[in-house]
């Protein structure tokens, strides 16, 4: 039985989406800066964290506003991705999991970088912006990029003696058994996992979010001479990607060294809410597919050690401070290049994550620790500038947000509403509820086998959740 909960948005062919609305055109269109991070939670000093160093998202905050209630509307790579790049809530869409290209069920959908592209900006994206399987060339005016010397999925990337050996021993029994065809990519490189964590000793670029950083940072050098090309040229949407807080916490050393393991907290609620449904806890399969993990509890079974708890956060935490450190080098090249002035940056982690917290790791649930997520919007010139909302907002919000503070048509047919308002009034009359799905399915499905649909609205006092059979 699939729920009503959601009033589904139309799937807009592109030449529809090419109507006008009453949006005014400005004469000179910002630029935009638009930052995705991947399992990065809400756990910021600009969201009030004492303990995270996130010095740079913090700089960031400070120019712009910090959504406090952001809500993705999968908490889960590939739906929220397409969810957000196009929208359109995932019912809508037709994408709830991780196999389905979003072009294979929706092919004529518009997505905001291929919307923009058709209203005069130049974009072009390198890193994590869809699920990275699944690429997306509709949206862009020239080729992604995919740094050179990277597996085409660059998460699990090791350097410390005992990783490599475990990879190498790894490789052997793929070999023995016939079974390379699984482990290697289509740019020819191995994929294979080690352990959950790595502390190297190594520059930021040996990790493939700071060699995309070494890159985007040129890239804004070229994007400002196509800025100031013929006839003013044209307006870029620059898309960076940052694979990190994903497992495994692979991050140089200074970062790991950036905080004291015994001082790092443990989860203030982990435990199983009471009489909580199977279907509603995630598995813990993401965690124990590493080498390390394998034999960790799934949540309904028990809890971790408070070692490996610690260990796992103090990963997390490096790989954040890893990120930000790439992010602070973005906001350095644009204020280098002149382009800070007139650059819209929005920074969108794409759903929560669990960090011990209901007895669980990861993400693939309909709680609130894996549905909210983290949104900064900095639109200079704004009144709200410095300040945070706490006014419920979703992740389909951003793409008609962009389009008003573009200066394009707002077009038809989108699930969410433009979130300018709130830059410049935070506290607003606002949407009442925000809302997200989950699809238990295939191994992520629960000790029954069965396959479920989650649907949940969060409202301002409450969380309401119903599973269905699917």
């Amino acid at each position: 039985m699939k729920s009503s909960l959601f009033k589904a948005s139309l799937v807009i062919p592109a030449a529809a989406l090419m109507s006008s609305s009453n949006t005014p055109v400005r004469k000179e269109k910002p630029d935009i800066l638009f930052i995705a991070v991947d399992d990065l939670r809400p756990e910021l000093g600009c969201y009030g964290s004492p303990h995270v160093i996130s010095p740079n998202i913090d700089r960031l905050a400070r120019m712009g506003v910090v959504f406090n209630n952001a809500y993705c509307q999968s908490a889960v790579c590939n739906p929220s991705r397409a969810s957000l790049m196009t929208g359109l809530r995932p019912d809508s869409l037709k994408v709830w999991d991780l196999k389905t290209d979003m072009r294979s069920v929706a092919p004529n959908v518009m997505t905001l970088p291929q919307y923009l592209m058709q209203n005069g900006y130049f974009t072009t994206a390198v890193g994590k912006i869809y699920h990275n399987i699944f690429p997306d060339s509709l949206s862009w005016s020239e080729p992604e990029m995919h740094i050179k010397g990277f597996p085409f999925d660059p998460d699990a990337v090791y350097f410390s003696d005992e990783n490599l050996a475990q990879i190498e021993k790894r490789k052997r029994e793929i070999i023995a058994n016939h079974n390379e065809a699984k482990f290697i990519d289509r740019l020819g490189e191995w994929y294979v996992k080690a352990k959950a964590t790595e502390c190297a000793d190594v520059p930021d670029n040996a990790y493939y979010d700071g060699a995309q950083t070494d890159y985007a940072v040129k890239k804004l050098r070229e994007l400002r001479e196509i800025r100031k090309g013929k006839e003013g040229g044209k307006p870029f949407f620059f898309a960076v990607g940052f694979y990190r807080p994903h497992l495994p916490f692979n991050a140089p050393k200074k970062y790991w060294d950036l905080y004291d393991r015994a001082k790092i907290p443990l989860a203030d609620n982990p435990y199983l809410p009471a009489n909580v449904p199977s279907m509603a806890i995630s598995n813990n399969q993401e965690l124990r597919g590493y080498i390390d993990c394998k034999q960790l509890p799934t949540a309904l079974n028990g809890a971790v050690s408070e070692d490996t708890a610690r260990l796992l956060r103090h990963g997390y935490y490096a790989s954040v401070s890893y990120m930000d450190a790439q992010v602070g080098r973005l906001l350095d090249a644009l204020e280098k290049e002149g382009l800070l002035d007139n650059t819209i940056i929005v920074l969108w982690g794409d759903h929560g994550w669990k960090l011990g917290e209901h007895r669980s790791w990861a993400k693939m649930t309909n709680f609130e620790i894996d549905t909210r997520s983290p949104l900064i919007i900095s639109a200079p010139g704004r009144k709200a500038n410095g300040k945070s909302t706490s006014r419920l907002v979703e992740f389909v919000d951003i793409f008609p947000s962009l389009c008003e503070l573009a200066g394009v048509p707002v077009p038809p047919g989108l699930a969410g509403k433009s979130t300018v308002p709130l830059l410049d009034n935070p506290r607003a009359p606002w949407k009442p509820a925000a809302y997200s799905q989950y699809l238990r399915e295939g191994g992520w499905r629960g000790p029954d086998g069965i396959t479920y649909m989650g649907y949940t609205v969060r409202t301002e006092q409450f969380r309401y959740v119903e599973w269905y059979n699917w």
